[in-house]
């Protein structure tokens, strides 16, 4: 296992605590790194009328994005009914947010089960063929 890890799998797991998640119970948290070693914390964030809601990987890239920062490293997500007993892929939308402000081909997701299990991906293999601002540039 990568140690380089550790601290951003555990801020992950942590940052579920902060899940507002009363109608699923399906609590995710998110630690996103930047290029400089900065790490962003993002939970989900339900609403009743279920649109307006935000997933944890967005809740991070957002306040990064927020305070200036877009260029990454990494993200770690951890996510599960009411506690992680799989991997937690992030859904298409926040796939395509990650393809906005990260390179593919270097982007790593870290899909977290606990402390000491995780799986490594690269965004390119969560969203291949992509459309995104290198399409349009």
């Amino acid at each position: 296992m990568d140690n380089n890890y550790s601290e951003i799998i555990k801020m992950a797991l942590n940052s579920r605590k902060n899940s507002y998640s009363p109608y699923s119970g399906f609590k995710v948290g998110a630690c996103l790194k930047d290029v400089y070693g900065n790490l962003y914390t993002g939970c989900n964030i339900e609403n009743a009328a279920f649109s307006p809601s935000n997933c944890a990987e967005r809740t991070a890239f957002f306040k990064a994005v927020s305070e200036g920062i877009k260029e990454f490293e990494c993200i770690a997500i951890a996510g599960g009914a009411y506690e992680v007993k799989d991997y937690c892929p992030p859904c298409g939308v926040c796939r395509q947010v990650m393809i906005e402000f990260c390179n593919p081909e270097t982007f790593k997701i870290i899909l977290v089960k606990t402390e000491n299990k995780y799986r490594e991906m690269l965004l390119k293999d969560l969203l291949p063929e992509s459309f995104g601002r290198l399409n349009i540039e």
